[in-house]
């Protein structure tokens, strides 16, 4: 249940048991304002103010002309506080997306044995297409955001967490957000991260848990490297 400061509070929780109460899932319509006034006896402004608070953490979605449903209930606005309060802390940006690599790096390590354990022995035409297609777009000079999150969307959606699977796409989500903000250029050695990826997959399929976990810090080094020249200059621009 999530806990909210204010008097709107008891609304959020009752609104949420009532969903629970209900079995509704994600996409299921919400009953109308109307409804939820006369069922848990409360005031329209009350009613408005809990599904504001509601809506901020995607536990219901508002389609104007539409109605409000049940929302997708994903991380990302968990993790954009983390990064948020990240940035307030020092006013560091890069710091901040610093520290959302090393979250993203130490989950993708965390779960190795169980990813050996599920891809041993299998093969993944799907995951392969994925790695060729960051492949002809490197060659390309392009980025490839896309191919790189369905490669790991598709890696993870065999573990059995849920909330893990949520997690590693929301700090993904995080991640690609902040990079073009930043204006980080693409690493001349991008090629690395492509061989990379596909180095997990191999290690996996072979079983080799030591291999895919130095295949997923090999996949960051790139970026790593990166950072660590955007910071070398935003210090070098500070001191002129």
């Amino acid at each position: 249940m999530v806990r909210t400061k204010g008097a709107g509070n008891g609304t959020v929780e009752r609104i949420q048991d009532l969903i629970l109460a209900e079995g509704l899932v994600p996409g299921d319509p919400m009953p109308t304002e109307t409804a939820l006034c006369e069922r848990l006896e409360i005031s329209r402004s009350s009613v408005r103010e809990a599904m504001r608070t509601l809506a901020s953490l995607d536990i219901v979605e508002v389609r104007h002309g539409h109605g409000t449903f049940v929302g997708q209930l994903s991380l990302a606005p968990l993790v954009d506080g983390l990064l948020f309060r990240a940035r307030l802390d020092d006013g560091n940006d890069l710091r901040a997306l610093r520290e959302v690599v090393e979250l993203r790096i130490a989950l993708d390590l965390s779960v190795a044995d169980q990813l050996v354990e599920i891809y041993r022995g299998s093969v993944n035409p799907e995951l392969e297409s994925h790695v060729a297609e960051m492949r002809e777009l490197a060659g390309r000079r392009q980025p490839f955001p896309e191919a790189d999150a369905a490669f790991h969307n598709a890696l993870f959606s065999r573990l059995p967490n849920s909330l893990l699977r949520q997690l590693a796409q929301a700090f993904w989500e995080i991640h690609t957000t902040a990079v073009p903000m930043l204006n980080i250029a693409q690493a001349d050695d991008i090629l690395v991260t492509v061989d990379a990826h596909q180095a997990m997959l191999t290690a996996l399929e072979a079983g080799d848990a030591d291999a895919y976990r130095e295949a997923v810090v090999e996949h960051y080094r790139p970026l790593g490297r990166t950072l660590d020249a955007a910071g070398r200059a935003e210090t070098g621009a500070v001191r002129a």
